[in-house]
C-alpha cells in the first residue's frame, strides 16, 4: 500500500495555476471595456477616448435626432401652410413669424449634431443667451393678446418649442463636456486641455454660427416689442369675424346712415396696392367734409391695415364675399357706388357683379385691366413676395425707419412702411399665386353677369397713357364693362395715383359728384 493511503501520488498532484484564477474574471464594464489589459492608459490621441462610450451621451444625441426630425416636419407644414393653409394651421397673422422661429429651432439641432463631440464654453454662453431671449419672446407673445390673437396656437407652439429647444441644447453641450472629461480621466488618466487644428476650427465655426442666431433672436425680439407697440393704435371703425369666425377685417364708416325711404347712395371705397387709409381714404374724406357726398364706408382688405390675413389660397373674390359679408354684419345696406383705384378695381368689380342690385354706380381711377394679371402673379414676383415674407420677422427695414427715421405706429400700421409687414406681405403674395388661375377666371364670370345699366366713370393717368398705348386701351376697355358709360377722361399730369395732383382731384371731385347725380335721378 501506497504511505499516501488513498491520496494520489506526487505525481499526480497538480497544484492551482495563475490562469486557473484568472479564468475566473468579471466581464468588462461601461467604464473598464476599453482599458488595455495592463495597468496603463490609452494615448490621448486614440479615437477609443470619446464621450460617445456612454450611453448617457448616445441617448441625447438621440434625442436630438428625433428633436430634428418632428422640427424638420413642423417647419414643412408651416411651409406649405403659406401656400395652402391645412385645417387648424392657419394664423390671423403672417405666418412667417412661426415658421422663421421653426427654422431657427431646426437649424439649431443641426448646429448642435454637427458639432456634438466638440462641447465648447462659447456654445454655452451663447446657447444661454440664445434661452433667454426666446423666453422673452414667449412672454411677449403671450401677455399681448393682439399679437396672441394673430400668432394663434400654431405660433405660441413655435416659439415654446424653440424655447424649449435652447434650454435642451445648453443642458446637452454641458453633459457631453461632462462625458468627455469623464472618459479622458477614465482612459487617459487626466483631463485633455489640449484641442486638434480640426477641434479649434470647430469651435470658431460653432460660435460664429451661434453668434449669428443670437442676432437674428435679438431682431425677433425687437421687432415683437414693436409689434406690441403697433396693436395699441386703436382702429377708426370695427373689426368683424369673417368667413367662418376664422379672421378679421376691418370696416369703417362715416356720415349719417341713410334710411329705407332715402335713395342717396354710399360710397364704398377700395383701395389699391397700399391700404386704402394711406391711398384714397383720405382723398374721399375731403370730398365728404365738403359735403360733395353724404356717407362713404371703407375697408381693409384681408392683410392690409387693421385686418387679418386670411387662410390661403385667397382670391379677390373671396375678398368681394368677406366685404359683403362683413357689410351685412355691420348692418349696412346700400345702396352703393363703388370706389376704386388701380388693383383694387378688380375687387370692386368683382363686388358689383356679385351685389347687382346693390350697386347704383362704379368709379375707377386708373384701373387695372385683368389682361395685366400675368405680370401680379409672375413666378419670379411671387418667389421674391416669398423671400421678404420668410426675412420680415427680422424686422431690418421697420426697425431702421423707426430708429432712424422717425417713422410712427400709425406710417407702420396703415401707412408709407406698411408694405414692410409680414402681414401685408402674405397678402401680396396670395395675390400673386392666385392671379392668373382664380381671379382671372373670377373675373372673366363678372364679365358675364356685369352690373346692367349702372352708370361707370373712369379717370385714367396721363402719365400711364403716354408710356403706353397698350394701357390706353385697357382702360378705354374697361369704361365699358356696363351699356352706360356716363366719362371717360385722362387727367393729363396725373401719375398713376390720379389723386395727388390739384388737376386730378379737382376731376375725380367734379366726376364723383356727377356719378351721386346720376344714380338719383
Amino acid at each position: 500500500m501506497s504511505p499516501w493511503g488513498n491520496k494520489s501520488t506526487p505525481e499526480a498532484y497538480e497544484a492551482p495555476t495563475h490562469e486557473d484564477h484568472t479564468s475566473e474574471t468579471i466581464e468588462p464594464t461601461e467604464h473598464s471595456r476599453l482599458l488595455p489589459d495592463n495597468e496603463g492608459y490609452l494615448s490621448p490621441d486614440d479615437p477609443a477616448v470619446s464621450p460617445y462610450n456612454l450611453w448617457t451621451v448616445r441617448a441625447l444625441r438621440g434625442v436630438s435626432i428625433i428633436a430634428l426630425a418632428l422640427s424638420f416636419i413642423w417647419w414643412t407644414f408651416l411651409l406649405v401652410s403659406i401656400f395652402v393653409s391645412p385645417p387648424m394651421i392657419h394664423t390671423r397673422g403672417s405666418g412667417f413669424f412661426a415658421f422663421s422661429y421653426t427654422t431657427l429651432a431646426t437649424a439649431y439641432l443641426v448646429v448642435g449634431l454637427l458639432f456634438f463631440a466638440v462641447p465648447s464654453k462659447p456654445m454655452t454662453i451663447w446657447g444661454i443667451i440664445l434661452a433667454a431671449l426666446l423666453l422673452v419672446d414667449m412672454i411677449i407673445i403671450l401677455a399681448v393678446p393682439r399679437i396672441r390673437l394673430e400668432e394663434g396656437w400654431v405660433g405660441i407652439a413655435s416659439v415654446v418649442w424653440v424655447t424649449l429647444i435652447s434650454t435642451y441644447q445648453v443642458a446637452q453641450n454641458r453633459a457631453v463636456a461632462w462625458g468627455k472629461r469623464e472618459e479622458e480621466e477614465r482612459l487617459t488618466g487626466r483631463e485633455e486641455t489640449r484641442r486638434s487644428l480640426i477641434e479649434w476650427v470647430a469651435v470658431f465655426a460653432e460660435t460664429i454660427l451661434l453668434a449669428a442666431m443670437a442676432i437674428a433672436t435679438v431682431l425677433f425680439t425687437a421687432t415683437l416689442i414693436l409689434r406690441a407697440f403697433d396693436v395699441g393704435l386703436e382702429a377708426p371703425g370695427t373689426r368683424y369675424l369673417v368667413h367662418g369666425d376664422s379672421y378679421q377685417v376691418h370696416l369703417a364708416c362715416f356720415g349719417n346712415k341713410t334710411s329705407s325711404n332715402d335713395d342717396s347712395p354710399t360710397i364704398l371705397l377700395e383701395g389699391g396696392n397700399g391700404p386704402v387709409e394711406h391711398t384714397l381714404q383720405p382723398f374721399i374724406d375731403d370730398v365728404y367734409s365738403r359735403g360733395s357726398i353724404g356717407r362713404y364706408c371703407y375697408w381693409d382688405r384681408p392683410g392690409f391695415g387693421w385686418s387679418d390675413n386670411a387662410p390661403s389660397p385667397h382670391s379677390a373674390g373671396m375678398s368681394a364675399d368677406v366685404l359683403a359679408e362683413a357689410l351685412a354684419l355691420a348692418g349696412e345696406t346700400g345702396p352703393w357706388i363703388v370706389v376704386s383705384a388701380g388693383v383694387g378695381s378688380l375687387y370692386s368689380r368683382l363686388f358689383a357683379s356679385r351685389n347687382l342690385l346693390e350697386v347704383r354706380g362704379i368709379f375707377m381711377i386708373d384701373p387695372l385691366h385683368e389682361e395685366y394679371l400675368a405680370d401680379v402673379g409672375r413666378p419670379g414676383r411671387g418667389f421674391l413676395l416669398w423671400l421678404r415674407g420668410v426675412v420680415s420677422p427680422l424686422g431690418l427695414d421697420r426697425l431702421t425707419g423707426a430708429i432712424l427715421r422717425g417713422r410712427s405706429r400709425e406710417d407702420r400700421v396703415m401707412g408709407r412702411s406698411a408694405y414692410q409687414s409680414g402681414k401685408y406681405i402674405k397678402a401680396k403674395l396670395q395675390e400673386s399665386l392666385v392671379a392668373v388661375t382664380m381671379t382671372a377666371a373670377e373675373i372673366q364670370s363678372a364679365r358675364h353677369v356685369q352690373m346692367g345699366h349702372a352708370p361707370v366713370v373712369v379717370v385714367s393717368s396721363g402719365q400711364e397713357v403716354r408710356k403706353s398705348s397698350l394701357w390706353e386701351e385697357r382702360q378705354e376697355d374697361l369704361s365699358h364693362i356696363t351699356d352706360n358709360l356716363l366719362s371717360w377722361d385722362v387727367a393729363k399730369d396725373a401719375p398713376h395715383e390720379v389723386w395727388k395732383t390739384g388737376q386730378g382731384r379737382e376731376l375725380l371731385e367734379r366726376r364723383l359728384k356727377e356719378l351721386v347725380e346720376a344714380t338719383q335721378a
